[in-house]
């Protein structure tokens, strides 16, 4: 992308990073940290034989014929108890200190194992059974659990230094006979918590940018357009709990980036559609598609130029075909269609060979002539409009087939 192309870009993220903070409201870093893991941690000890030690390894094995990933943790040493034959349960909980303990990040059920006191921060709960005496000492490691990767939902992608919190309790009052915690590095290969609610605002930021792209695909920009474009970001990039100042630089960012597209600036939109892929699931993208969809039909008329990219945007966002027809059916019937494409308004490829064409146009016929008599007068208008579409496309097919 040019500078220029970066900066439309640019001041549509930077008006998510204002209001951001707002919408994250249990979390207070909207963005993603910089700083790294620290290499330097010791995973095993030698272990104390007179207090409670604990381990956790990373490990995988064959379930239901899928890899899967755990952790396996571990204790050894001595456990205090009252008495003699105490029964004892044990409480694993997990915390991200990748940024310093002191600054750590819960990480979250991501299943529906047992929550901790009706919470959804992660913590997995066992029986350990009745200690032998007072003062039970386990000469060697003893495996407690197998907590699977997926059950947690941590805070971002990418390496990770979680801390495990081993506590013993007492079975009769859960009072905590002791404690022990050790670390381990982990590479999450998922989104984290905050990487979503972080992409959830980029995509948003990114639509604003597609959706001006598709206005000025024609080289213009139509009040109606722009206006309806502020609109949906008005509603969608959450400012209602912002200051005052955050909705006044959304209004700006939302200004200039119009202006840039009136002064005839693009941005590379097969770019944006892939970083788009990248971090948002299909449905959102359906939800952009909506969006220029009702861009496209705000003038009352589909110029070809937004036509042809709009079907390049679905191409590029990886949504399905038949879908996308769908929409653009309710949203740009063919009647405002500056000019009328058969593959975007009929589904007609040019690699289709003539019996597949054939199969295609009648199966199109039988759904536009069932809807020839339909009780709402606009779906009938749109009916005998497609009905005849139709037919040309077959004179074009059968013309087509005798050069």
């Amino acid at each position: 992308m040019s500078e220029v192309e970066i900066s439309i870009v640019f001041i549509t993220v930077a008006a998510a990073i204002v209001v951001f903070p707002c919408l994250v409201k249990n979390f207070k870093l909207p963005l993603r940290p910089k700083k790294r893991p620290q290499n330097n941690i010791i995973l095993f000890q030698k272990p104390n034989p007179n207090i409670l030690n604990c381990r956790a390894q990373l490990k995988k094995e064959e379930k239901d014929n899928c890899l899967c990933e755990f952790f396996e943790v571990e204790i050894c040493g001595t456990i205090h108890a009252p008495d003699d034959m105490c029964h004892t349960t044990i409480q694993i909980s997990v915390a991200d200190i990748t940024d310093d303990a002191q600054k750590s990040q819960p990480v979250y059920n991501n299943s529906k194992q047992p929550k901790m006191q009706n919470s959804d921060v992660f913590c997995h709960n066992a029986d350990l059974g009745k200690l032998p005496n007072k003062d039970t000492t386990l000469p060697d490691w003893m495996s407690v659990a197998k907590l699977q990767c997926d059950w947690m939902l941590f805070a971002y992608k990418g390496k990770r230094n979680l801390q495990f919190t081993i506590s013993i309790l007492s079975g009769q009052d859960g009072q905590e006979l002791c404690d022990a915690r050790c670390s381990l590095s982990y590479e999450n290969p998922a989104f984290g918590y905050i990487d979503l609610q972080e992409n959830i605002q980029r995509t948003k930021t990114l639509a604003v940018a597609i959706a001006f792209a598709v206005s000025a695909a024609d080289n213009k920009l139509y009040n109606c357009e722009i206006e309806l474009i502020k609109n949906w970001a008005r509603n969608n990039i959450d400012v209602s709990q912002a200051s005052n100042n955050a909705k006044d630089q959304l209004e700006k960012a939302l200004k200039k980036i119009a202006q840039f597209f009136q002064s005839g600036y693009k941005v590379d939109t097969d770019e944006i559609c892939r970083e788009v892929v990248e971090i948002t699931p299909v449905a959102q993208r359906y939800e952009i598609l909506e969006l220029c969809l009702h861009v496209a039909q705000a003038k009352g008329v589909a110029a070809k130029e937004e036509i042809s990219m709009l079907k390049n945007l679905a191409n590029r966002l990886e949504v399905d075909d038949n879908k996308f027809r769908t929409m653009m059916e309710k949203i740009l019937p063919v009647t405002i269609h500056q000019v009328k494409d058969m593959e975007v308004i009929l589904g007609v490829r040019a690699d289709m060979g003539k019996e597949e064409t054939c199969q295609h146009l009648n199966k199109e016929y039988r759904k536009w002539h069932a809807r020839v008599t339909n009780s709402d007068p606009q779906v009938q208008a749109q009916a005998d409009q497609m009905l005849q579409f139709i037919a040309e496309a077959r004179n074009t097919c059968v013309e087509s087939a005798k050069q």
